[in-house]
């Protein structure tokens, strides 16, 4: 039929360093081989077919922190994506390294709302538009607040944060290319599911979207979802499944006339290896090995990290270490810096490096009972109100925190078995990155803490004493004990 075409769209999203394959029932899954092997197949069975990324490729593996990223560019540059849009994760090595980087990628990156605060001009192209088999279609970048988090020591580097002023760049610049025979329009976001829906419905109907891509929250969607008519798509995080849509064009009236959508596992029975990738991974990790397979310890058996949103056996026993002979009364232990869901029963120095690629000091801060419970209640509260788009505290051994979301009350804010009082003064312990950006996750102006004792830093860097006690210890458990409950 003249003018009707069909378009395949891959995409994937919050690779982080997820390079390499894994067996399950007697089946490899996932790595960037056969994620390589899928793509390279999908191009050569159809006409149109383009792959994108949504942002979050570093961070995870050691591969990626060992060489600061370029290993990635590198890998991916041969898996060879069509668009590629930024995520928070691409801003760990700092702004400068980063533009380095894109200088190395022979992909497109784009990003529509990160900009210099002196002269507001953007760092990145921010859309592109593809032509492929006669269809014309548009890529906008989108990346979330979270990036400013990052970028705390460039305060020139800005960014449109909220949902209404992200929605109205994207509608200047559609309207800026009204006059260019566009097919299909595609937003590419970083910013997590719950901002896409917030985003679609501000999008006005006739600047065209058809489509939402999206990343962040690691949200698996088996199929789309219809926000003010405009599907929105998420592919999990990883190299383990890919999503796949595919359009019918109207190349003549230059819209989509339909679509369907499925997530692809990404195995030996859907792909095969790159062997490309396979000589170059392969290089790569016998330089990690060489220099990092070294056991650290044993567990009594393996500890899951399952979720970033509520008590995991993992998160339980990096608060713990920390504690160990501290000066402290509570870890507050950022889930999010926990980046794999299992570790051991044996623990080499490279499983460490992976699971904690986030280095750095530990800094003390005395808070009151009474400032305790609202930072708990908040986060606590933030974590269901968004599914799982805000931070989330694991605490040490002795805490116990039970919070009751239809009442929101926080009915239970207890230490050793004592409920903590608002006069009393607890000394917490946070990461480097939170107590940085402690106001934001915590709602509480960070001048009212300081004003019970002076911030003192009392780690230099976290990693090392997990590997020194870890090093000191054998046979650890570390169990899921109640001591977060979150009332649905």
């Amino acid at each position: 039929m003249p003018g009707i075409k069909k378009l395949v769209l891959l995409h994937s999203n919050d690779m982080h360093g997820d390079f390499l394959p894994e067996i399950k029932d007697d089946r490899e899954t996932g790595g960037l081989s056969l994620l390589s092997g899928y793509v390279k197949k999908t191009r050569e069975e159809e006409e149109a077919a383009l792959y994108v990324i949504a942002g979050d490729l570093f961070r995870g593996s050691v591969i990626d922190s060992e060489y600061r990223g370029l290993s990635t560019i590198e890998l991916v540059n041969v898996l060879s994506p069509d668009i590629v849009t930024l995520g928070n994760h691409e801003v760990d090595y700092g702004l400068a390294h980063l533009l380095f980087l894109e200088k190395c990628a022979k992909f497109p990156i784009v990003n529509a709302n990160m900009y210099v605060k002196t002269n507001h001009a953007r760092l990145f192209q921010p859309f592109k538009i593809i032509h492929v088999n006669g269809i014309n279609v548009l890529f906008i970048g989108i990346i979330t607040e979270e990036v400013l988090t990052s970028t705390k020591s460039e305060d020139i580097i800005g960014s449109f944060v909220d949902v209404w002023d992200v929605a109205q760049q994207i509608g200047t610049i559609i309207d800026n290319y009204k006059t260019v025979k566009i097919d299909l329009t595609v937003v590419v976001t970083h910013i997590g599911y719950e901002e896409d829906k917030k985003l679609a419905e501000f999008l006005d109907p006739n600047w065209g979207v058809d489509i939402i891509i999206g990343a962040h929250s690691h949200t698996l969607l088996p199929k789309a979802k219809i926000v003010n008519g405009i599907p929105i798509v998420q592919a999990g995080s990883g190299t383990h499944q890919i999503g796949r849509l595919e359009f019918t064009i109207d190349t003549d009236e230059h819209r989509m006339k339909d679509y369907s959508y499925e997530i692809v596992p990404i195995d030996s029975a859907t792909s095969v290896h790159d062997p490309i990738l396979d000589e170059i991974l392969a290089s790569y990790r016998s330089e990690t090995d060489r220099k990092y397979s070294r056991l650290l310890t044993t567990f009594k058996r393996q500890l899951t990290h399952p979720s970033r949103y509520e008590e995991t056996e993992l998160g339980n026993l990096f608060a713990d270490l920390m504690q160990v002979d501290s000066s402290f009364d509570i870890m507050l232990m950022g889930a999010g810096s926990i980046r794999k869901k299992a570790l051991g029963p044996l623990v080499q120095y490279q499983d460490l490096k992976e699971i904690i690629p986030f280095h750095g000091p530990v800094w003390m801060l005395s808070v009151t009972g009474k400032q305790f419970r609202h930072m708990c209640h908040f986060y606590l509260k933030e974590a269901i109100r968004t599914n799982g788009s805000s931070e989330f505290y694991e605490v040490s051994k002795g805490v116990k925190l039970v919070y009751d979301y239809p009442s929101d009350t926080l009915e239970e804010c207890s230490l050793n078995g004592e409920e903590i009082k608002d006069e009393e003064i607890i000394r917490i312990a946070l990461q480097d990155f939170h107590f940085n950006n402690f106001s934001d996750f915590f709602d509480l102006p960070i001048e009212e803490v300081t004003k019970n004792a002076k911030p003192r830093m009392v780690v230099t860097n976290d990693f090392s004493i997990y590997e020194e006690l870890l090093v000191a210890s054998q046979n650890l458990d570390s169990p899921v004990e109640g001591r977060i409950i979150m009332k649905k």
